[in-house]
């Protein structure tokens, strides 16, 4: 055999034997890709993602897209070639297993998280447009969880509102950690609430809550890779009342990266004419029920998406300009935001033709 023929067999060979193994090598990565996009203003499986009653709405028009992400699922093992085809696309982004799903965290549970965050996020969209648009909300401190095996299981419950700590008044969730751990491991703590049946019977007949009881706990240490500090085992979280009913109908959707565009999209709706004059806006980004606009993942893939849909615009988290700036879709402006009202501002100068006066995200 000629040693030019024997040579490319060799290699034929020899590139056959990488690939083969490429394929059984697993890696400790995931993949992220563009996911689906939704315009909050139109409809999505036959009906109106935002569906609102008891309150007069107005006919609006163009696109305020919601954005998502794909994410390979917890017992997916990747193999090297399938590592090495995602590191060279344009359209997907590999990183470490562990970040998606760090410390073991299964698939179930990762999606009970991305479910409860989904619904929180629901809840501060509509109180930040309520807000902008001068509605009142009723809001209290709830139990959001309590923690299996802790102090606070069997004595206080998901959905019980707490009005005091050691009948020092309670405004935010924040301050329940507070003034727990003013305490130290093993001394008491009373918790002043309303439980959660009787509240929910109060709100069924639109009246406040009178039934209270006090609830006395001992705080144990915590065991976390925090500071050393007195818990009881819970996480405190906030509920509203609104005075009309705002429904958002999205399912197969989990995470909080949606509550900018909800809440820009129940605004839409709530006030004459049309926010984006028209125009394709997408975008992303957490939102508080004070309207601050917080970073999310997967912010590459996202501008992505949105533009393979057709956006001409993205309103874009200010934690997140840097990332996206570094490799923006053609044909796709990103908007700097870190507030509602930068939103609103930003849709405005839109609808105007101010685009100069856009805030524009930049590399650095």
């Amino acid at each position: 055999m000629p040693r030019r023929t024997a040579t490319m067999l060799a290699s034929t060979l020899m590139l056959i034997a990488l690939l083969c193994a490429g394929v059984f090598i697993k890696v400790p990565y995931s993949e992220l890709s563009p996911g689906p996009t939704v315009n909050t203003l139109g409809d999505h499986g036959g009906e109106p993602v935002l569906q609102i009653s008891g309150r007069k709405t107005y006919p609006t028009s163009g696109h305020l897209n919601m954005t998502t992400v794909r994410v390979t699922s917890a017992d997916f093992r990747m193999n090297l070639v399938e590592a090495v085809y995602g590191w060279l696309a344009h359209d997907a982004k590999i990183v470490p297993h562990d970040t998606l799903y760090p410390d073991g965290k299964t698939e179930e549970q990762s999606t009970q998280e991305n479910a409860e965050e989904f619904s929180q996020s629901q809840e501060s969209a509509k109180v930040a447009a309520l807000k902008e648009l001068h509605v009142p909300v009723q809001s209290w401190v709830i139990v959001s969880t309590v923690v299996k095996d802790s102090p606070a299981e069997g004595r206080l419950h998901a959905g019980d509102v707490i009005k005091d700590v050691d009948g020092t008044a309670v405004k935010a969730p924040d301050d329940v950690a507070k003034l727990v751990t003013r305490h130290k491991p093993g001394e008491k703590v009373v918790f002043t609430i309303v439980p959660a049946k009787e509240q929910a019977a109060a709100e069924k007949a639109n009246k406040p809550a009178t039934k209270t009881e006090k609830i006395t706990i001992t705080t144990r240490q915590s065991d976390d890779d925090g500071a050393q500090r007195a818990i009881v085992g819970i996480a405190a979280g906030t509920d509203h009342t609104f005075p009309f009913t705002i429904d958002i109908k999205l399912a197969d959707v989990g995470g909080p990266s949606a509550g900018l565009m909800f809440a820009l999209g129940i605004y839409d709706k709530l006030t004459p004419g049309s926010l984006t004059g028209g125009k394709f806006v997408a975008g992303t980004g957490t939102i508080d029920d004070d309207g601050k606009v917080g970073p999310i993942g997967g912010i590459e893939m996202k501008t992505v998406g949105a533009r393979d849909k057709g956006a001409q615009y993205f309103l874009t988290p200010a934690d997140n300009c840097a990332a996206a700036a570094k490799d923006t879709p053609s044909g796709l402006t990103l908007i700097k935001v870190n507030t509602i009202d930068d939103a609103l501002g930003a849709l405005k100068d839109l609808r105007e033709g101010k685009t100069s006066d856009l805030p524009k995200c930049t590399k650095s």
